[in-house]
């Protein structure tokens, strides 16, 4: 509470609540694809056209993929257009992939839903704006409350678990799209009359160029970054975004059997989007849980327990014949563990590149998405070549593994160079 009560009389609190509600909604646009997957599929089957495992990733992960990239074009946009302009274009289309897929409806095919999963690449893009959107009217020392409630938004894929299976089922999959694009539509119409840019009395913009994003991929520790972030937010949303999927797929029978009717196969969709959205959560709400932790016992130790609790249970899951129950169990830590290590990550990196922090969180936000979007493919891989997910768990431990690796090698120079005047805890 004494954060909250920090910010009284700073700032501009409509603003503040503009950039989370633009932010929550673009990350539950972002990811609708995933909960919606099965039902998808079934509607183009009925077209005639029977996707593969590996289609099913690449639409999957083609989001998280332009996401990815569109963060540094969308960063550009804020320093030459402002951030609320960048914020209004990059929704418009937004707007209008989720209009297409809507009206379209039954009769779109496989290649128009690539398009889509293209636009709707703009609202992951959104983390690029939001952030600065708000953070840019107060001060430094409340930068870490700020951002931390406007990053709330990411919370926005829990709610597309919980609530697109059961719209699809009682309406059909399309009018999952209609109901985004109309709550989008009321987001932009309240961002443009409520949202403003901040006065360069508050905040004087500097804009970047592209020899600055050059000369920090030149710097080895940017790539270290990459890599942890690759591997703890690429984890939570490669997850994320095939969580339905991997379910529906593993372990169907045992959710028919918590559906109120064997026979109801939207039950079963239904009951997915539950068990999905539960293992989420967990991710989406504990990320501030682990930047506290890395506050306290410093980023390293805290990114060696993180990933080694999860390259543990992703061999589990890959080795050991698991019930219903126990599957969600060791997913639900999965994802907890990994969004804890995203907290973690953001504890160092403004340690390391205070001054560049708006070019790292562009430059490290996409590893994340590039991230997201190699689990999803692995993951389809796995399935399409060996009719299952063992291998690509443990190809995803394998990675873990590596980052624990690269932790091992850079602790020491972080501890005795940068470290030694960061201030807070390595």
């Amino acid at each position: 509470m004494a954060g909250f009560k920090a910010l009284k009389g700073q700032g501009h609190t409509p603003t503040l609540f503009m950039a989370f509600l633009y932010f929550d909604m673009s990350f539950m646009v972002w990811t609708m694809l995933g909960p919606l997957s099965t039902e998808i599929t079934e509607a183009l089957a009925l077209g005639g056209h029977m996707m593969t495992a590996g289609e099913k990733a690449t639409l999957l992960s083609l989001p998280i993929l332009s996401g990815a990239f569109l963060r540094i074009l969308l960063g550009f946009g804020v320093d030459k257009l402002g951030a609320k302009l960048t914020a209004l274009l990059s929704q418009s289309v937004v707007i209008a992939a989720l209009l297409t897929a809507y009206f379209l409806g039954d009769s779109i095919t496989y290649n128009v839903l690539l398009i889509v999963a293209l636009g709707l690449g703009f609202a992951g893009a959104s983390f690029a704006v939001a952030l600065p959107q708000a953070g840019q009217w107060y001060p430094p020392k409340s930068q870490g409350i700020v951002l931390g409630i406007a990053g709330a938004g990411n919370i926005g894929v829990v709610i597309d678990f919980l609530f697109a299976p059961k719209i699809a089922e009682l309406w059909g999959w399309s009018s999952v799209f209609g109901v985004g694009a109309a709550m989008a539509i009321i987001v932009f119409i309240a961002y443009a009359f409520i949202a403003k840019n901040a006065p360069e009395s508050v905040y004087k913009a500097r804009p970047k160029k592209l020899s600055d994003y050059g000369k920090l991929l030149k710097d080895k520790d940017t790539w270290w970054f990459n890599l942890f972030y690759a591997v703890s937010f690429g984890g939570f949303v490669g997850f994320a975004g095939y969580m339905k999927v991997y379910l529906m797929s593993t372990y169907q029978v045992d959710m028919s059997a918590i559906g109120l009717d064997v026979l109801d196969e939207g039950n079963v969709k239904v009951v997915a989007g539950y068990f999905g959205a539960l293992c989420i959560f967990a991710g989406a709400v504990l990320r501030p849980v682990g930047g506290a932790i890395a506050d306290k016992m410093g980023g390293v130790k805290s990114l060696y327990f993180f990933f080694g609790t999860v390259a543990a249970l992703a061999m589990v899951n890959a080795l050991v014949p698991l019930p219903f129950w126990l599957a969600i169990v060791i997913l639900f830590l999965i994802m907890a563990n990994l969004g804890m290590a995203n907290g973690a990550v953001f504890q160092l990196v403004p340690q390391r590149f205070g001054k560049d922090i708006g070019i790292m969180t562009g430059i490290i936000g996409a590893a994340g998405g590039l991230g997201g979007t190699a689990l999803i493919k692995t993951l389809g891989w796995s399935k399409g070549a060996f009719d299952g997910y063992a291998t690509g768990f443990m190809i995803f431990a394998a990675v873990v593994l590596v980052a624990i690796a690269g932790i091992s090698l850079v602790k020491t120079r972080w501890r005795t160079t940068w470290g030694m005047k960061a201030g807070g805890m390595i």
